[in-house]
């Protein structure tokens, strides 16, 4: 459904935002790129959605180039911007019956709305929603065109914890339902309960990817826990034939790192047992994807991942090589659906043909990397 090989987009001064990426998206599949602001997120995905022209590479959606084949792509995509520019004044459902009429075959505004949990308020003025509510309609206007792909840029943003809930649900449904959804997000916890699979960008290049259980696997698993009095580290077994790769200690607290959690816990208890110490608080855990982002951002920074496949290795150096310089300042580009100054300009989420000069995410008329 999407294809993107070599990939690169180069801004004015030469700054290049993304460099080289490569992946592949796959019909019903939820595939979420993550990054530290300004690793090329925003600027990756404008070019999946046709809004600018590569410097190199090349893109597919649904089989076409979304940028020079926009008309055969936009009717079947539909997109979440970070930030929408919904006329103020408009209620609910005015703004969602102005984005119906730049959509083809859009569903009924009622079932769009009532999907996001709007249909209470479609008497409520934009203005007076919350910005959680204003995510939600976000969401609604993508979903008017029944999209086979969905461009979905930190959908949670702004939602409370029930409300967040609840858009992983419906997203969870379009998917089972066939759709294939392309999302960024800062909350890794929304990656983790809704990726098949990922990719970790780094200054503008792919660091790590895979399923989060791959990505998390490269990294080492943790067994915390308290010695007693009269008990130190040195007490313990040869750590390294338990499987242990390294160690900290803080006061009585030991953390040890392990690729082999079974066999480093397994060995622990059985020594504990043995020696009748009592190992207090103790904590196993496996890596999160947290703890993956954290230390494969840091492996790039330090020039210790590799270029190229964008697999993870055993040990848990991402690839890519972490070099470059930073993502560029400045406003960004217009945040907006069209100028958002009602529907005579902007077109919306729909198919990209109707009347007025906005193209989707703004009228802004500087480009900057995000």
């Amino acid at each position: 459904m999407i294809e993107v090989t070599d990939l690169r987009r180069v801004y004015g001064g030469g700054f290049e935002a993304v460099r080289g990426v490569s992946f592949t998206v796959r019909r019903g599949e939820v595939f979420a790129l993550l990054g530290t602001n300004g690793a090329g997120k925003t600027s990756t995905v404008e070019l999946l959605e046709g809004l600018a022209a590569p410097a190199g590479g090349r893109v597919r959606v649904l089989g076409h180039d979304p940028y020079t084949e926009r008309a055969a792509v936009r009717p079947r995509t539909g997109v979440m911007l970070q930030e929408g520019g919904f006329p103020s004044e408009l209620t609910v459902a005015e703004t969602a019956r102005m984005w119906a009429g730049c959509v083809s075959g859009a569903r009924p505004v009622g079932e769009a709305l009532a999907l996001v949990g709007l249909d209470t308020k479609v008497g409520v003025r934009v203005k007076q929603l919350s910005g959680g509510q204003r995510r939600r309609l976000d969401l609604a206007l993508a979903l008017l065109g029944e999209p086979e792909v969905l461009f979905l840029d930190e959908p949670t943003t702004g939602l409370d914890v029930e409300g967040r809930r609840e858009t992983w649900e419906l997203v969870r449904a379009l998917r089972d339902a066939g759709t294939t959804v392309l999302l960024t997000t800062h909350y890794l916890e929304e990656a983790e309960s809704l990726a098949d699979r990922l990719a970790i960008l780094h200054e503008g290049r792919i660091a790590a990817t895979g399923t989060p259980a791959e990505v998390t696997a490269a990294q080492p698993s943790r067994i915390t826990f308290e010695l007693p009095d009269g008990w130190f580290v040195g007490d313990l077994p040869a750590l390294a034939e338990l499987g242990v790769t390294g160690h900290e200690t803080d006061g009585r607290t030991v953390r040890l790192r392990t690729r082999e959690l079974q066999r480093a816990a397994t060995g622990l208890l059985v020594w504990a047992e043995r020696a009748g110490v009592e190992l207090r608080r103790l904590d196993v855990r496996s890596a999160s994807l947290e703890e993956a982002f954290l230390g494969i951002a840091r492996e790039a920074a330090e020039g210790t991942a590799r270029p190229g496949t964008g697999t993870t290795r055993g040990d848990g150096t991402g690839r890519g090589d972490g070099t470059g310089g930073g993502d560029g300042t400045g406003p960004g580009k217009g945040t907006g659906r069209g100028d958002g100054t009602g529907p005579g300009k902007g077109t919306g989420r729909g198919n990209g043909t109707g009347p007025g000069k906005g193209t989707g995410r703004g009228n802004g008329t500087k480009e900057y990397a995000k």
